[in-house]
């Protein structure tokens, strides 16, 4: 048994999965860094999302 995201939720999740991505590639953290946070928002888009909101690279703009 699978956790399925749809509807409404799964947008959202969505876009703010793409909005985290662009966030960390705008960020100064090292290339490695940034493909940790790119994969773990990838493979686990609601836990990496929160875990990025958390313990992520700020972007270079602050």
């Amino acid at each position: 048994m699978g956790i399925e995201v749809g509807g409404i939720f799964g947008l959202i999740l969505l876009v703010a999965c793409v909005w985290a991505i662009v966030q960390i590639f705008q960020s100064s953290a090292s290339t490695g860094a940034k493909v940790f946070w790119t994969v773990l928002v990838l493979i686990l888009p609601l836990i990496g999302l929160i875990l990025w909101l958390l313990a992520g690279p700020r972007s270079s703009k602050r």
